[in-house]
């Protein structure tokens, strides 16, 4: 995120990744003000009570926090899969075949 007081401009990855994890572009989102408003639209869309809600309003929090924190692109995404099995990933999905 790039901030100049209160107006910010998400990067391409920011947007990326708020829209994968809630479906919705952050296309209007200029200020603190705005994304505070985005979260909750969001939130408020995905209501409820169950696992599923209280996991994914955690995760727009968590992403929340990353960008509020200013961290990379690397570290605010999801770790890498592990190659402790032996396997090369992709390879036998036959990405990287």
């Amino acid at each position: 995120m790039i901030r100049l007081g209160q107006q910010i401009r998400l990067t391409a990855r920011e947007v990326e990744r708020f829209t994968e994890i809630t479906g919705f572009t952050p296309v209007h989102v200029k200020s603190l003000d705005d994304l505070a408003d985005y979260i909750a639209e969001c939130k408020k869309y995905y209501w409820g009570t169950s696992d599923e809600t209280r996991f994914l309003h955690y995760l727009i929090d968590r992403e929340l926090q990353a960008v509020l924190a200013g961290r990379t692109s690397e570290k605010a995404s999801a770790p890498k899969p592990s190659t402790t099995t032996g396997s090369t990933p992709g390879v036998a999905d036959g990405v990287g075949a």
